[in-house]
């Protein structure tokens, strides 16, 4: 009797935490989806002075060769809307670098704007 009301309380469990939000990024310049932070870093590992990183839970990424006042705000696990700002042109088919995001957090209200990449398409 307790594993089925196990059972049964399992899914009321699963609805109330939800699983982490992760829209798919968005594709056209002005879309915007809702995403959360699963990682803030520097750009380079053990490099704390070589500008900031950060990776989306939906497989977005920005780095910044500064510190971003913004991103340092925020938190992992922190929600955002995360919105496509710029694609660049002419670039060669599969190079999909120098997609530009901004994010703004959700719950400190601060926004950064981040390459998805250090080089833009085409570039090192």
């Amino acid at each position: 009797m307790r594993l089925a009301l196990l059972f049964l309380a399992a899914p009321a469990l699963v609805f109330a935490i939800g699983p982490a939000t992760a829209e798919p990024l968005p594709t056209n310049v002005g879309d915007c989806t809702t995403t959360t932070i699963s990682w803030i870093g520097n750009r380079l590992d053990g490099a704390p002075d070589s500008g900031d990183a950060v990776e989306y839970a939906n497989g977005g990424y920005g780095v910044s060769y500064d510190r971003e006042p913004g991103l340092r705000a925020a938190q992992v696990g922190d929600e955002v809307t995360l919105c496509l700002t710029s694609i660049p042109e002419d670039c060669p088919p599969g190079d999909d670098r120098g997609f530009i995001y901004k994010a703004t957090d959700l719950r400190t209200g601060q926004s950064w704007e981040l390459p998805n990449a250090q080089h833009m398409c085409g570039g090192a």
